[in-house]
């Protein structure tokens, strides 16, 4: 079995970690293979969300540690820079919502690729672990600029250092994920949300996720002039002016994503 399933609904694209034997943790050909398959979500212009999920148990446990001690092991800096960052940087550059539905537990690096997506919602028996500190490492995978960003910097500390498991219930309360669903409608809803994202208009959806990344390092100033930059843009599009006819017309938009 390939350990990414992909599959394309209307305008919504499934992207499925699948290795469950391993709680799909990343090997070299998962992580190449997902960084792939979000480069084809970006060419696409039929994709208009992207709902990225797990397999079985667990979303995902992070790296394959087998794979650091086997012979002939790729370092740290292969795993980084070629696997995990790539991921990150792909995930919050693609100009199209990234949905993360948690099925089961997130450790590690697999957290950290969960919580780096738009929207985060995850099962209600779904758990969220910084396992790093447990092996002598520190959370990598964009974690330490995510997280106290979610969170606040004394509690993702602790998280860190600690390596506490936070339920999910947990994990919204205190602002890391955006919704909780009972098992029995987790899938409904979740793939609802991502549904409902795959009809909006896509291109400000896409100005939306510029502006916040830039509001990561930007003055106020800087962001003002951000966002005129970015509405100029958007009051441009075609789905502004579908948004605005709708709602004189009274009736509801069909955004194309254009």
């Amino acid at each position: 079995m390939p350990s990414i399933l992909f599959e394309i609904k209307n305008s919504l694209a499934f992207i499925t970690l699948n290795r469950p034997e391993k709680f799909n943790s990343f090997n070299r050909e998962m992580a190449l293979l997902l960084q792939k398959t979000l480069d084809d979500c970006a060419a696409d212009k039929n994709i208009r969300a992207i709902y990225l999920t797990g397999t079985g148990k667990a979303f995902c446990a992070g790296q394959n540690l087998g794979e650091l001690t086997g012979e002939n092991a790729p370092g740290f800096e292969v795993i980084l820079a070629e696997h995990y960052n790539p991921i990150i940087t792909r995930i919050r550059t693609i100009e199209k919502p990234v949905i993360c539905a948690v099925n089961g537990v997130a450790a590690g690096a697999g957290a950290n690729i969960a919580l780096c997506c738009d929207v985060v919602v995850a099962k209600a028996s779904a758990t969220f672990i910084q396992a790093f500190s447990k092996i002598g490492l520190i959370p990598d995978s964009g974690g330490t600029f995510t997280l106290p960003r979610l969170i606040g910097f004394q509690k993702a500390s602790a998280l860190m250092m600690l390596g506490d498991k936070v339920s999910a219930d947990e994990a919204e309360k205190m602002g890391m994920i955006y919704k909780v669903f009972t098992e029995d409608v987790f899938e409904e809803e979740s793939i609802k949300i991502a549904t409902t994202l795959s009809q909006m208009p896509t291109k400000s959806l896409a100005y939306t996720k510029q502006a916040l990344n830039a509001s990561l390092d930007n003055s106020l100033a800087a962001q003002l002039q951000k966002e005129d930059e970015l509405q100029y843009k958007a009051a441009h599009t075609a789905d502004y002016k579908e948004g605005v006819a709708a709602f004189i017309e009274k009736r509801l938009p069909v955004f194309k994503g254009e």
